[in-house]
């Protein structure tokens, strides 16, 4: 594999990725995307899956290829946005009646995607729309009109074996996504949410062939799922959209693979392969070593830059976008040292407002407890930055309410440790613990994996640490003190 890159802004997106899902061409996502056991699991013919995830994780991109596979496959799938269902259940009333008024406004909006997709012309679907269904179920209702009309509209070929298919099958696989949009965290948003979800389960248990595929914000999930008692009936659908460093470098070296159109790797065999061999993929269009300062002094690049995402695909497409975009001034046909350490402080200040405009629906003075958690001079100068025993993280967060009055948007007063608790869900902290004191090799556990850490009156053993994407926006002033303490997350 030879490099020949200029890294103008078609280069750097056919070569990364879009940010989001709906902007990449959809042949080249296929190309690259990584399929996992998530994947796998959310595709399978159950009546409800819930793919849960932080933003970036790559819900809708699961999303559209999966679509397209279903397509492909001879299935019948349709996408619900939020746009779609805006007005639904906006009103007051009581729980079951918004149940009730989310399976109406449902069965309305699938009957019409459905009619859509299979080819239905507007004019007929309106004279569809006023037969009897003789208060059969959705999907029944569905079938018994195709059959009786399918002989009756105009179809093209491609459309008519849509709709041979679907009556053989009889299935329908609907995907909701981008839920948290306009989400704010209140009592009357938590209750809309639950009440879907809980018609959602209706229906798929009325209609034998109904399919949903539900997408939603982690803290979205939390709030509902902390909040109504009846979502522990769905808790066996969450599938945890979650990713290793090991499986996002994999996911780059495929990126980079197919984008010069290289030799042809399984996706196995590269999950398989040491990252170190890895790496080797990544050496035109990357330096191979980090010509830095500290710890980070001469370690190969793709450990940097494992270590300055916290483990979403957005972040590497973020951080590598904006060093090609260095490189391009510099005439570079490779990104170097010098460009990922002139885009750190850009690139840790978004992640900072990416994270205050994520979880300020839940905490609103969230951004003065992110920057609160800047380290002090006394902390600097008995090299205790970043890193903090629970007794620390706990006087550190006493400290900084002193001067604000943190209340979360449910009305619960905050107290030091619903804080520790809130910055590990967030991911601005990972707990840690050194495991071999004599190579200093130390162990890292994300949310994700082990959501007990942070609870209080419980002892793990586990220290906290601020995560590296985020230090250059606390710290500007002082950018040589931010590699003397920085380490490599691995996993």
């Amino acid at each position: 594999m030879k490099s020949s890159l200029t890294f103008n802004d078609q280069t750097i997106q056919a070569l990364f990725g879009f940010e989001d899902a709906e902007s990449e061409n959809a042949a080249r996502l296929k190309e690259y995307f990584l399929k996992k056991d998530t994947y796998d699991r959310v595709i399978a013919e159950l009546p409800m899956r819930i793919l849960v995830g932080h933003k970036g994780t790559g819900k809708s991109a699961l999303f559209r290829v999966a679509m397209q596979e279903e397509k492909e496959n001879g299935n019948l799938p349709v996408l619900i946005k939020p746009d779609d269902i805006a007005e639904l259940c906006q009103e007051q009333g009581n729980f079951l009646l918004k149940v009730r008024q989310w399976k109406q406004g449902l069965s309305q909006i699938i009957q019409e995607k459905v009619f859509e997709t299979l080819g239905v012309s507007r004019n007929e679907e309106s004279k569809l729309k006023n037969i009897s269904y003789k208060g059969m179920h959705l999907l029944s209702s569905i079938v018994e009109v195709f059959s009786s009309i399918k002989d009756k509209v105009n179809l093209d070929s491609v459309r008519e074996e849509l709709v041979n298919n679907f009556l053989s099958k009889r299935k329908v696989i609907v995907y909701i996504d981008d839920l948290d949009r306009g989400w704010e965290g209140r009592k009357e948003d938590i209750q809309r949410i639950s009440a879907l979800l809980n018609a959602i389960r209706d229906l798929a248990s009325e209609n034998e062939g109904l399919l949903f595929k539900v997408a939603l914000r982690s803290d979205v999930y939390y709030l509902v799922r902390t909040s109504d008692e009846s979502t522990d009936k769905i808790e066996g659908a969450v599938v945890w959209c979650t990713w290793t460093n090991h499986e996002i470098l994999v996911l780059l070296v495929k990126r980079i693979l197919t984008y010069f159109d290289s030799e042809k790797i399984s996706t196995q065999d590269l999950l398989r392969m040491k990252q170190f061999r890895l790496s080797s993929y990544l050496d035109d269009v990357f330096e191979k070593k980090f010509e830095g300062k500290g710890k980070w002094k001469d370690i190969h690049t793709y450990k940097v830059l494992m270590s300055m995402i916290r483990r979403r695909p957005r972040d590497l497409v973020k951080l590598c976008s904006l060093a090609a975009q260095k490189a391009k001034i510099d005439n570079s046909q490779i990104i170097k040292t010098e460009h990922l350490q002139s885009v750190f402080e850009e690139y840790s200040q978004g992640r900072i407002q990416d994270t205050i405009n994520e979880y300020k629906s839940e905490l609103p003075l969230i951004e003065k407890l992110l920057f609160g958690m800047k380290p002090s001079g006394t902390q600097k100068k008995e090299g205790r930055a970043y890193i903090y025993t629970t007794p620390e993280l706990r006087a550190k967060l006493h400290n900084i309410m002193e001067r604000t009055p943190f209340v979360f948007k449910s009305g619960k007063s905050c107290t030091p440790e619903s804080l520790l608790q809130f910055l590990y869900k967030i991911n601005f902290i990972t707990a840690r613990k050194v495991i071999n004191r004599d190579t200093g090799e130390v162990q890292r556990k994300y949310f994700e994996e082990n959501r007990y850490l942070s609870s209080a009156g419980v002892d793990f053993g586990y220290d906290w640490e601020v995560h590296p994407a985020f230090r250059w926006a606390l710290q500007p002033d002082d950018i040589n003190d931010i590699y003397q303490r920085l380490s490599v997350y691995e996993d």
